[in-house]
Order: C-alpha cells, then structure tokens, then sequence
C-alpha cells in the first residue's frame, strides 16, 4: 500500500513539474514575443528579471546602454531610476527615526525655520512628507526657468515650497504626488545625519545590501560606467538625460542609479531585514491612514513604497492581489520594482529608451495564472 501511494505520489509530482516547465517555457516564449517588439538590438534597450519564491522565471537584456559605445544594456548596466530613488531617501529617515534622532511625528518647521508662513509649516509633519499627504503646492516654475532646473539641487528644488502661504489641502487629508517634498526629506536626513545625504544612504543601505554598482547623483551626474536615455523623434533616437532634462541634478526625489542585479540585492536586503529592524520594514510596506482623511479612494502608499490591490496605484485592473510596488519615470529612463507576497513574486525591470513595460508583463503573468 505505501508503496503504490510512494509511486502514485511521485507520478503527480512529476505531472506538476512537467505542467509547472511547460508553463514557464511558454512564459519565456509570450515575454520574448513582446519584447521584440519594443526592444531592437541597434537601439536603447533594458532589462528584465522576474523572480518568483527562489525560481528565476526570466531574466534577460535588450539593446544598447549607449548609441555611441554601442555597450549593451544587461542585467549590471546602471541606469537612473527616476522616483524609485524616493524609496532609498524614505528609508533613510525611518533609519534615523530607529536611531531616535528624529520621528515622522516631527513638524518639518524644526528643520525649516525660514518657511514664509510657519504656522503652516507647523501642521505638516515628516509623514506627510513621506506619503505625498503634505498638501504643499509645487511653486518651481520648472519650465519657465528650465535653464535654472538644469542643475538645480535638492535645496533650490525645496526652496519655492518654503515660500508658500497656501496649501492644496489640509495635511493628511488628501494625497497629490510630489517631486520636492522629497527634496525636503534628503535635506532632514543631511541636517540630522552631519552627512551628504548621499553618503548616509550609501553607508546605511546600499553597503549591507551589497549594492557595490549602485551611485547616487550630487551635482553632476555620474558620467562613466553609466547608461544614457534617449527618446524617439522623427524616427531617430535622442540622447535625453542630463543637461537636457530639468530637474535631473536634484537627487532628493530621482538621483539613485542603480542595475537590475544591484536591486535584486536591493529586495533581498529589505526581505531579510537587513539594513533596518524587521518591524520598520513591515512599517515601510504597510498603506498609511489618516484619521483626517476626506477622498473616496484609500490613501495607496505606505511610508516607502506604494501599496494597492493591482500593479498601478491610479485604479484597479482585473488582478486582484497585494501589490508592493514603486516605479521611476525620469528624462528616457524608466524603471519599476513591484513585490507580490502572495505570490511571492518579485518583478524589476529598467529601460532607457522611454518604454514603460510593466503592462505587458502583467499581461502575461495574468493570462498564464501566475497572478491572481
């Protein structure tokens, strides 16, 4: 009997291992399908890895890193990662904060005394800061003084904010992206920290991650070992990155560059609790209430990443399943990290050639049943 159920049991295993590759295979099959069409060989490219439990389901690499080398783009290339650079900077004031040298309870008028009108500054907090709930209008004329944006840094794209005798909202209240409030956070973590904020992330998180590729602007950007970005016009890729794209020099909201290995490292490192405690991780992916809170729709961030029921955070698709997730537009680069416990999935993607993949991804992922 134990024998004919060892020989049963082994059958079905086998059965599921052959459905489970057959099923893989045909997931490598519809992603190199759609690939084709965005990526060519001669032109700006990317790259792809998606992970789910230990399994690497694909990893692969298209194009080129820089039209005039002609270095290709692979899974090491370092590229900019637009506003996924926000998660570094968010979780380097829930370090201090573990560090007791400031909480997200503070008022951001402790760290900016100048603020025009300071019982404004008084009512928002760092959290607010952190989870686009400041209710803070963006005051830079970006497009009006572009030249100006070209190399303006954190404390020029922080500083039209601190002149403002207005909000959008009441603090908590409601949400609205915003660029410079995380200007705002690199410059707390400098004045707590006695260091470039750049230098703190840098020892505090990309160090005990074992991110040794990853840099992170301040001023200029990094101009060697670098991918740059390029935008199609009139059928003809542009380069279009620093010096061409305004607010590229401020770091606080899009200065990280950083490889798809390097976040790999990146996701494992935040896993496995291993630059922070494990409760301000849960903390860092957990979606933020506020007692005032006034829209329809649950605030979809957390004090780090965005978290909803779908891969986007502007409304919900046919997935339903935890998402974890933050993604960066900047100049021609584009980047996603998105994390799906339940499934344990991890997916991260980068390009420099002004394609945003994500959508194809779950495309596949949904029609193959790997997500809910």
């Amino acid at each position: 009997m134990k024998t004919a159920y060892t020989i049963l049991l082994t059958l079905f295993s086998c059965l599921f291992c052959l459905a489970q590759t057959t099923n893989n295979k045909l997931l490598e099959t519809k992603l190199d399908s759609a690939f084709a069409k965005l990526f060519k060989a001669d032109a700006p490219g990317g790259s792809v890895f998606i992970q789910q439990g230990e399994k690497i389901l694909y990893k692969k690499s298209f194009g080129l890193a820089d039209l005039k080398t002609k270095e290709k783009f692979t899974s090491a290339t370092v590229a900019n990662l637009g506003s996924i650079s926000k998660t570094f900077v968010a979780y380097g004031i829930l370090i201090l904060q573990n560090q007791g040298k400031l909480s997200v309870e503070d008022s951001i008028i402790k760290f900016f005394p100048e603020f025009k009108n300071k019982a404004l500054a008084q009512k928002i907090k760092i959290k607010h800061l952190l989870t686009h709930t400041s209710g803070l209008p963006d005051c830079r004329h970006v497009e009006k003084d572009s030249i100006f944006y070209l190399t303006a840094k954190d404390a020029e794209n922080f500083k039209p904010l601190t002149l403002t005798d207005t909000l959008e909202f009441e603090p908590g209240s409601q949400w609205n992206y915003s660029n410079p409030a995380y200007n705002g956070l690199a410059l707390i973590i400098e004045q707590v920290s006695k260091m470039k904020w750049q230098e703190f992330i840098i020892k505090n998180i990309f160090n005990p991650s074992g991110m040794k590729s990853s840099k992170i602007t301040d001023g200029s950007y990094p101009d060697k070992g670098v991918a740059h970005s390029y935008v199609l016009r009139n059928n003809v890729y542009e380069e279009f990155d620093y010096g061409e794209y305004p607010t590229f020099t401020a770091a606080g909201n899009g200065g990280v560059w950083s490889s798809v290995e390097d976040l790999r490292l990146y996701i494992k490192a935040i896993n496995a609790c291993k630059f922070t405690d494990c409760k301000t991780i849960q903390l860092s992916e957990t979606a933020y209430h506020f007692d005032n809170w006034t829209m329809k729709e649950e605030l979809p961030h957390a004090l780090v990443w965005f978290v909803h029921p779908s891969f986007f955070d502007s409304y919900h698709k046919q997935e339903q399943c935890h998402v974890i997730e933050h993604n960066g537009d900047q100049a021609g680069f584009k980047a996603h990290v998105i994390m799906i416990p339940e499934n344990d999935m991890k997916i991260i993607w980068i390009t420099n050639n002004d394609e945003f993949i994500t959508n194809p991804i779950r495309k596949i992922l949904l029609s193959l049943h790997y997500i809910k």
